[in-house]
């Protein structure tokens, strides 16, 4: 069973940021995560690089039976035909300075065994001695692992000519489909954004998610989650149909790129101290659902849990960080997504989108509420998705045209769900809100909300489209790009090398001294959540109350946590460390009284 060399992976990123990132990684051994939901994007790039590898190209027209799932399977395979060239050739080559395969074992963490051993054959000087090593380390080699998303929520349904549902084919299913009868082998799916009955159920109809042997598969399944109550019940749910997780990646609720699921005020350390106190709890529940029903299907039987990893991403920055989290809370790996933003040779990001990454600030990425499916959106302004909206508004004509219609959800003025972003339901929305003659500030809070939609179906595409200058799906070209607010300390486009330079420790690409620390962003954020919950009350009831200072305590509870665990976590600068954490629990315990005040006048008027 292949594993990764490295302690680290690069998540997915939007719809084409890392559609093709295997193709650039996975040679030296980096895990990464194409989005397969957007089939349309995956047919331009089959186009593209079938091309580019001499092959010729045949279309899977829209019109061709289950022709989504047939784009997905296709391109996926592909793409590990590529990458088993790619690194055939480089397992092969001679240990040449500036080679591949150099490169390869560089790149490698200095502690590995590999490493160790490779900058032992570079002292040998017998020629013999020294081949056979090479060859010892060539045997050990691995490749990537091309791994993919699919965002749960993103489901809508899919309709004949007649206009009959078409069984099975739904986004999500269809883009499940076409992974479970692809090529690849030492693979994983990643489910984020929730459980979704209808795709786990439909997990049941491949083998490809059975084990092969005890930890052994073909396709692994990694669920996303923000906490250990989400792990449990999606794990028992899968539990229960013979499906086993190997692997749960838990995300910071805020301090993360994309959409962003806000806790309840539970923070990233106490919810890993959970994990790994719970973590045999975890798979022993698990397994006591699996065994029974993996019988009952006739699968083979195993004596003991499969093992079940545990992974981290969301604002991680710095080597230290990256170490504590992997030491202390015994993670197998650690996400590394927005600043791969900016390297080039890892992601697809178009040149003026590029620019934007590398000169963010703090003030420029906000949580936003820019996404259709009424989740909160980490967002970069500037963009040209975002002046194209603006130009639209100041036109009179907000909404963008809704080409892919893989977020359409609402159906408050139609029969059949369109999407918030779209022209149709921005003018009908707008339309009602004039004729319920609102107070004015309240009738531009209510507009502001509803033009601020964005199309992310197009916006998260094109910046593939434009880099690879693949003809433009609707002849829209705008860009939309949702980095975690992280970005904001990373102010230059580097090489490989010099990303995983640094998330190894060897050197550091932050040229600011200003970042703060993982667990202190993440903190701020949430009390800056927090204050506009607040600030955004209308009428707060006794349960909206109780919630707010439910809140405030499990913030309070997570500094108390990292004060006692401030020895471990920063090294250096703990004094500032203390510090920050004292004024923002000063802040929290301010907001908590406040929010106790009005809850006993309430109770008084009650």
């Amino acid at each position: 069973m292949n594993t990764s060399p490295h302690t680290f992976h690069i998540p997915v990123m939007g719809l084409a940021y890392t559609v093709d990132t295997p193709l650039k990684v996975a040679r030296y051994g980096i895990n990464s995560v194409i989005s397969i939901i957007e089939d349309k994007l995956i047919e331009l790039m089959r186009k593209h690089y079938y091309e580019k590898s001499g092959i010729p190209f045949h279309p899977i027209p829209s019109t061709e039976n289950d022709y989504r799932a047939k784009r997905i399977t296709d391109y996926l395979n592909l793409v590990h035909r590529i990458i088993t060239d790619q690194f055939q050739a480089l397992k092969t080559s001679d240990f040449l300075p500036g080679s591949d395969i150099v490169k390869y074992f560089e790149l490698l963490p200095d502690n590995s065994k590999l490493k160790v051993a490779y900058t032992q054959m570079q002292t040998l000087e017998d020629k013999v001695e020294k081949a056979v090593l090479a060859n010892r380390l060539r045997d050990q080699m691995r490749p990537g692992r091309i791994d993919v998303n699919i965002m749960t929520k993103v489901d809508k349904n899919n309709y004949d000519k007649d206009g009959n549902v078409l069984t099975d084919s739904s986004d999500a299913l269809a883009a499940l489909r076409g992974y479970a009868l692809s090529d690849l082998t030492n693979s994983s799916i990643v489910f984020s954004a929730g459980l979704n009955p209808r795709l786990f159920n439909y997990l049941d109809k491949f083998h490809a998610f059975q084990p092969k042997g005890f930890g052994d598969f073909d396709k692994k399944i990694i669920i996303k989650v923000s906490d250990f109550r989400s792990a449990m019940i999606q794990g028992k749910y899968l539990a229960k149909k013979g499906i086993w997780v190997s692997e749960f990646r838990i995300e910071s609720g805020l301090n993360c790129g994309g959409h962003a699921f806000a806790t309840d005020g539970s923070l990233l350390g106490p919810i890993l101290e959970e994990f790994k106190e719970k973590r045999d709890e975890l798979s022993a529940s698990l397994f006591t659902l699996f065994n029974p029903a993996a019988k009952e299907k006739g699968f083979p039987l195993f004596e003991k849990p499969h093992p079940i990893k545990i992974s981290v991403q969301g604002g991680i920055g710095t080597y230290e960080e990256a170490s504590f989290l992997s030491s202390h809370y015994d993670i197998e790996s650690t996400g590394w997504g927005t600043p791969f933003l900016l390297c080039p040779e890892a992601t697809t990001v178009d040149d003026p989108t590029l620019s934007l990454l590398r000169d963010a600030r703090e003030k420029d990425v906000v949580l936003s509420k820019n996404s259709p499916l009424g989740i909160r959106f980490n967002y970069l302004k500037g963009t040209s998705a975002e002046k194209e909206k603006l130009a639209r508004i100041a036109k009179g004509k907000p909404g963008s045209p809704c080409t892919e219609k893989h977020l359409v959800s609402n159906t408050e003025f139609t029969k059949e769900p369109i999407c918030t972003a779209s022209h149709t339901y921005q003018k009908k929305k707008i339309k009602q809100l004039q004729q319920l003659n609102l107070p004015v500030e309240e009738y531009e809070k209510k507009y502001n909300e509803v033009v601020a939609k964005e199309c992310l179906c197009i916006g998260l595409t094109n910046a593939a489209i434009i880099n690879y200058k693949l003809p433009p799906i609707k002849k829209l070209e705008a860009v939309t790009v949702c980095p975690g607010p992280n970005i904001a300390y990373f102010d230059k486009v580097v090489s490989l090398k010099e990303i995983i330079d640094h998330i190894y420790g060897r050197t550091s690409i932050i040229s600011t001294s200003e970042r703060p620390h993982m667990f202190i962003k993440e903190l701020v954020l949430n009390i800056d959540y927090l204050k506009e919950q607040i600030n955004d009350l209308q009428e707060a009831n006794d349960k909206i109350l109780k919630d707010l200072q439910g809140f405030c305590r499990n913030l309070l509870a997570g500094v108390w946590y990292y004060r006692n665990l401030s020895d471990r976590i920063v090294k250096q600068a703990k004094d500032i460390f203390l510090q920050q954490l004292q004024g923002y629990e000063t802040e929290i315990q301010a907001l908590l009284q406040g929010i106790q005040i009005q809850s006993q006048k309430q109770n008084c008027n009650a």
